[in-house]
C-alpha cells in the first residue's frame, strides 16, 4: 500500500507533498492519529482521494464519529506514559476555526484548523508518548538558522533564533501542536475543569508536575522552580522580554514537590500561555539563578551556557555565529535523544541557506528560507538532497513606524518616547505612507505560494482575524492627502521639515527587494527614503549597547516578521500597549525591553487590551481582538504587508519533526532522527 501512496506522490509537482505524507504516514503507523484527524490533515495537504482512501484505511477500526476531533500527542521529549488530556480551556472556543485567510503554503488548498487548544477525549486512559529510535545513534545534526543566536535564555531573546536555540536546553510545562492541541511537556498532563486542573472562575489553574525529571546537572525539577520562574521573569528590574507574557499572574503557589497552583488577577482566557509554547514559557532552575535576580540576570553566566531539562547540554556558545550541543545524559526518556551532538549555525543569508540544504548537501535542516519564489521552487524541484517543508503561518511580514524621534538625543539615546516624529505623528501623513505599499505585488513576485498580501496585524487564529480591514495602494491618492496637509514639492516639505525617511530591516535578497518596491512607491509621492540593511545577528541582538537592534528603532521605519505564539494572542497583542509606559515602551531607561517597539500610545487600544486579559465568552473575546487590530491598523501604527507559512528545508532522511506554527521548529528535537 505505501509503496503505491510513494509512487503516485512522485508523480506530484510539487516536492513539498512528500515530507507531509512521511510524517503523516509515521503518525497512523504509530496509531497516534485517529481517522478524523487523518482526514483533516489529508485535505489540509490537498492529498488525492486515492492517496486519501488509503490513509485512512491504514489507520483500521471506525473512530471517526465518538472520538473528538484530535487526540493528544505527547511530544517535546515527554516522559514515559503519562497522560496527555488535551483540552479547552473555560475562554476558549470549543470548535477550532480554519485559519484566518488561506494560509500561504505549497500544498495545501487549506490549513489544519489553528485556534484554541482544541478538546480531546482520552477516555481517561494515558496516551504513550512517541517511541524514541535510541540514544545517541548518530552522532551528528547539523542545522542552519542563518539568523544566528546571541543569548540562550530564552527570557532575554530578542528573535527566532534566540527562542529557537533556548529551546533544545530549556522546556516549559506545555506546548502547542499544529491544531491547537496542547501537549504535556513538564507537566504530566493538561489542565482542565474535567480533573479539576482549570478553576470554573477561570482565575487559577494548577499543574501535576511529570515525576522523575531532573536538571542537567543532576539536581532535581520541582512546583518551586516553576515559582522561582515567575518571580525571576516579572522581576521589573531584570527587563526581561517576557514579561508581558506573566503580567496576569497573582502569585504562584507550591503544594507540594510536584503540585504548583498558579493564581490570576483576573479570570484568565489565556491561561494556558503561561509557562507554554516554546516562546517564553521556559522554567528556569532555582538552585542556578537564585542568586541573579533583578538587575544581576542579565550578566548571568546562564544566559550563555543555560542548565536546562531538555535534551541537549551547551558544550560550546559562540555568539553571533555557533552553538554546539551534546546530549544530556541525565534526559528523562531513556531512548532519547537520537543524536550525540547538535551543531546550530548561524550566519549567512536565506538563500545561502537553501543552497546548503539542496543543493551542497552541507545542512540536515535549514530554516527560514525566505527566498524568492523564482529561486526557491527550482532549488527544491532539482534537489535529490533535501525537501521543502511548509507549514500554515501565523506570522506576518511588516512596517514598524516611529511615532518618536530617531534623531532626536536625549540622555544619549534616541526614538525616546518623550519625544515625537516630526511627521509621522500625523495620522494622515501615515496613512499616505501605507497607501503607498504595493502589498500584492510583494506577496505575488516575492513570495508567491509562500505569502499572501494582507491588510491585518493578527491573521490568525480565524476567529481573533478581523474581517474589518482592506488596504489600496494609490500613490497618487496618497500624494494628494500628503498636497492637503501641506507638505509639497519634491522632496516634500513643511515649515522647514523635509519629508526624508530611512527605512531599515535584515540584510536578506527577499527583503531588500520588498524595500525596493516600497521605496518606488513612496519616491513616486515625493518622499526621500533611504535603505538601510543591518546583520540580522545585530539587528536582534539583545545587546543594550547595540544601536542597530531592532528594538532600538533608530530609523523611521523597520521591517520584520512577528506573529502570535499562542492561540489566545494576548500576549502578541502586548506589542501595542502603554498600560506602564515606563515597562512597555523600548526605552533606554528598561534597556529597549519593551515590547511595543513602535512607542504608540492609545487608552483606546489599552482598555480593549484590558478587557481581553479577562473575557471568558468566546464571541466577545473575538470583538475584542478585532477592534485591538482595528485600531492599529487604522491609526497606522504598523503597516502590515505579507502573511507568510513558515517554509523550512529537511535532508530527505531526516524524520520525526513535527512543524507548529505556535512554537519552534526544533522544540520537539528529542524525536529527531534519520531513516535511510
Amino acid at each position: 500500500m505505501w509503496k503505491w501512496i510513494m509512487a503516485e506522490r512522485r508523480n506530484t509537482s510539487m516536492h513539498e507533498e512528500q515530507p507531509a505524507v512521511d510524517r503523516l504516514r509515521d503518525e497512523i503507523l504509530h496509531g497516534r492519529l485517529t481517522r478524523r484527524q487523518v482526514m483533516k490533515r489529508s485535505m489540509a495537504l490537498g492529498l488525492s482521494a486515492p492517496i486519501i482512501a488509503a490513509l485512512l484505511a491504514a489507520c483500521g477500526g471506525d473512530d471517526d464519529d465518538d472520538g473528538g476531533d484530535t487526540a493528544p500527542t505527547a511530544a517535546s521529549g515527554a516522559a514515559t506514559t503519562a497522560p496527555a488530556e488535551a483540552t479547552t480551556p473555560p475562554a476558549a472556543a470549543t470548535e477550532p476555526p480554519a485559519a484566518a485567510t488561506e494560509p500561504p503554503a505549497a500544498e495545501a488548498t487549506e490549513p489544519p484548523a489553528a485556534a484554541s487548544p482544541t478538546e480531546a477525549s482520552t477516555g481517561g486512559e494515558a496516551v504513550a508518548e512517541l517511541p524514541g529510535h535510541g540514544r545517541g545513534v548518530e552522532d551528528l545534526l547539523r542545522i542552519l538558522y542563518w539568523q544566528a543566536p546571541t543569548i540562550l535564555n530564552v527570557h532575554f531573546a530578542q528573535g527566532t533564533k534566540d527562542q529557537a536555540a533556548s529551546s533544545l536546553v530549556l522546556e516549559p510545562l506545555i506546548d502547542v501542536d499544529l491544531d491547537g492541541t496542547l501537549v504535556p511537556v513538564l507537566a504530566a498532563e493538561i489542565p482542565s475543569l474535567e480533573n479539576g486542573g482549570v478553576a470554573e472562575d477561570g482565575k487559577s489553574v494548577t499543574y501535576k508536575l511529570r515525576e522523575g525529571v531532573v536538571w542537567s546537572d543532576g539536581e532535581p525539577f520541582t512546583a518551586a522552580d516553576v515559582q522561582f520562574t515567575y518571580e525571576y521573569v516579572s522581576d521589573p528590574d531584570a527587563t526581561t522580554t517576557t514579561i508581558a507574557i506573566y503580567t496576569a499572574i497573582e502569585s504562584v503557589e507550591v503544594i507540594d514537590d510536584l503540585t504548583v497552583k498558579i493564581n490570576f488577577t483576573e479570570p484568565n482566557p489565556a491561561w494556558y500561555s503561561v509557562f507554554a509554547t516554546g516562546f517564553g514559557g521556559q522554567i528556569v532552575p532555582k538552585h542556578i539563578l537564585e542568586g541573579s535576580m533583578g538587575t544581576a540576570a542579565r550578566d548571568a553566566e546562564f544566559n550563555l551556557m543555560p542548565i536546562g531539562t531538555g535534551p541537549y547540554v551547551v558544550r560550546e556558545f559562540r555568539a553571533g555565529d555557533v552553538v554546539m550541543y551534546d546530549m544530556n545524559e541525565n534526559y528523562r526518556a531513556a531512548d532519547k535523544p537520537y543524536f550525540k551532538t547538535i551543531e546550530f549555525k548561524g550566519g549567512g543569508d536565506a538563500t545561502a541557506a537553501a543552497r546548503a540544504a539542496f543543493e551542497s548537501g552541507e545542512v540536515d535542516w535549514a530554516w527560514n528560507l525566505q527566498v524568492e519564489k523564482s529561486l526557491l521552487e527550482p532549488m527544491a524541484a532539482d534537489s535529490d538532497t533535501a525537501v521543502l517543508v511548509v507549514t500554515p503561518g501565523v506570522n506576518l511580514e511588516r512596517i514598524l513606524v516611529n511615532f518618536t524621534d530617531p534623531n532626536a538625543e536625549v540622555d544619549g539615546a534616541r526614538s525616546e518616547p518623550s519625544t515625537k516624529h516630526p511627521f509621522l505623528q500625523f495620522l494622515p501623513v501615515r496613512q499616505a505612507f501605507a497607501m503607498g505599499c504595493d502589498r500584492e505585488t510583494i506577496a505575488t513576485e516575492l513570495y508567491g505560494p509562500a505569502g499572501q498580501a494582507t491588510s491585518n496585524l493578527l491573521v490568525a487564529p480565524a476567529n481573533f482575524a478581523s474581517p474589518n480591514t482592506t488596504f489600496t495602494f494609490d500613490t497618487e491618492a496618497a500624494s494628494a492627502m500628503l498636497e492637503a496637509e501641506g507638505w509639497v514639492g519634491a522632496p516634500r516639505e513643511k515649515d522647514g521639515v523635509t519629508m526624508s525617511v530611512v527605512y531599515q530591516t535584515t540584510i536578506n535578497a527577499v527583503r531588500q527587494k520588498t524595500q525596493e518596491i516600497v521605496k518606488a512607491g513612496w519616491e513616486q509621492m515625493g518622499i526621500e527614503v533611504e535603505l538601510k540593511s543591518i546583520d540580522a545577528g545585530v539587528y536582534f541582538s539583545s545587546d543594550a549597547g547595540n544601536p542597530d537592534t531592532a528594538s532600538h528603532f533608530y530609523a523611521d521605519f523597520e521591517m520584520y516578521t512577528n506573529g502570535p505564539s499562542s492561540p489566545y494572542p494576548i500576549s502578541y497583542m502586548a506589542s501595542w500597549k502603554s498600560t506602564d509606559p515606563a515597562v512597555d515602551l523600548a526605552q533606554k531607561s528598561n534597556d529597549w525591553a519593551g515590547t511595543n517597539t513602535v512607542r504608540y500610545v492609545s487608552a483606546e487600544y489599552n482598555d480593549l487590551y484590558a478587557q481581553a486579559q479577562v473575557e471568558l465568552d468566546p464571541a466577545k473575546q473575538a470583538e475584542l481582538f478585532h477592534g485591538m487590530n482595528d485600531l492599529v491598523v487604522n491609526e497606522v501604527a504598523e503597516i502590515p504587508l505579507v502573511h507568510r507559512a513558515d517554509i523550512v528545508a529537511a535532508v530527505n532522511k531526516l524524520k520525526g519533526y513535527t512543524t507548529s506554527p505556535w512554537t519552534t521548529d526544533v522544540r520537539d528535537i528529542a524525536d529527531w532522527y534519520f531513516e535511510e
